[in-house]
């Protein structure tokens, strides 16, 4: 019986930050809630605090200002300032579902000593099922990931 393959997938974006890899790296993850919009929460509050805890193992989620948690996955590698790789656990509905583990892997790439390309790749969006093309989409789309990697740009290099 021959297994059945499964074409990933996958939504690709980068961007140029003027800024040394280990800054653009600590910007990413230590000041996460500095550049995530107000605008992406799937808790009830709207005041919160985005969180990546910075280890293998770690918690991606956010904390409202009431102390409730919502999990948005957790944290699959971590290898600074290199790369950092996310299990994306929320579902088309933007719901957490513990398992569903879409993967957000992103590099940083040192171009010269205060430049840095950072690379993101949101994968195994196959995973939705019929959902799959309609979310590729939606993180193709301005307001997803290509804002949100411009936004953390200006961050690093204001911050820096």
């Amino acid at each position: 019986m021959m297994a059945m393959v499964v074409q990933d997938i996958l939504v690709k974006k980068s961007i140029v930050v003027n800024a040394p890899r280990d800054h653009v790296f600590r910007t990413f993850t230590e000041r996460f809630d500095t550049w995530w919009p107000r605008s992406h929460h799937i808790g009830e509050r709207e005041t919160f605090t985005a969180i990546i805890e910075p280890r293998r193992g770690g918690r991606w989620f956010e904390r409202g200002d009431d102390g409730t948690e919502s999990p948005w996955g957790h944290v699959i590698d971590w290898q600074p300032p290199e790369r950092i790789v996310l299990a994306w656990e929320l579902d088309h509905e933007w719901k957490y579902r513990a398992g569903l583990a879409t993967e957000v892997e992103v590099r940083f790439i040192a171009e010269a000593p205060e430049r840095t390309r950072v690379e993101l790749e949101h994968r195994k969006l196959h995973r939705y099922g019929d959902k799959a093309e309609m979310m590729r989409v939606v993180f193709e789309g301005e307001n997803a990931w290509a804002g949100l990697l411009k936004a953390m740009a200006a961050a690093a290099e204001r911050g820096h």
